[in-house]
């Protein structure tokens, strides 16, 4: 399918009267709703109000501010496309949550989750885990090595466990306690908390 200026004129047309890019692909025919937004944009068509109104256009006061900024927090009309749905939304609301660090032991390395039953053996021996750990970077994990992850990734100083780990485990026997429990101990806890 060729874009000629037929069906480039129709697309224009349909777009001005608001109509929606799945309705102008299907009017056209051998096009899809991709295509139409693609084109659209090309065309410097896309940014229209639920009434196809375009947005950038001066207010009858002639202050020069656009429909978009008079109302930042307008809701994306129901048959927008995604990105103009992204459009619509406030910038706060795209904005990336903060990263929130687990907690971590003195050793660094991660804690268990709030509330979980790790027995008390399997914790005094993190930290006798971490004198005897080989220390292996990312690159030099075999699948016999623990995998435990310990320290910041953003830091120098991470590595992982790198010890003998349980058959099918990816872990060796200590992170294996810490990180896998039994079904009845999370089920407990979890009917516990209801």
């Amino acid at each position: 399918m060729s874009w000629t200026d037929e069906r480039v004129e129709t697309l224009k047309a349909m777009w001005a009267e608001g109509k929606s890019a799945s309705q102008i692909a299907k009017e056209l025919g051998g096009v899809t709703r991709n295509a139409v937004i693609g084109k659209v944009h090309r065309l410097g068509l896309s940014n229209r109000g639920p009434n196809g109104e375009r947005l950038d256009e001066p207010d009858a006061g002639g202050h020069g501010e656009t429909a978009a900024a008079a109302a930042p927090e307008a809701e994306a009309p129901v048959d927008a496309t995604p990105v103009e749905a992204i459009q619509a939304r406030p910038r706060e609301a795209l904005a990336t949550p903060p990263r929130v660090k687990p907690p971590v032991a003195a050793n660094g390395q991660p804690m268990p989750p709030a509330g979980s039953e790790i027995s008390p053996e399997a914790l005094a021996n993190l930290a006798e885990v971490a004198k005897k750990a080989r220390r292996l970077t990312l690159m030099q994990l075999t699948e016999r090595t623990c995998k435990w992850p310990i320290g910041d990734p953003a830091t120098d100083d991470f590595w992982f466990c790198g010890l003998p780990c349980v058959a099918g485990k990816p872990y060796c026997e200590t992170h294996v306690a810490v990180a896998f429990q039994p079904m009845s101990t999370r089920r407990d806890r979890r009917a516990g908390g209801r």
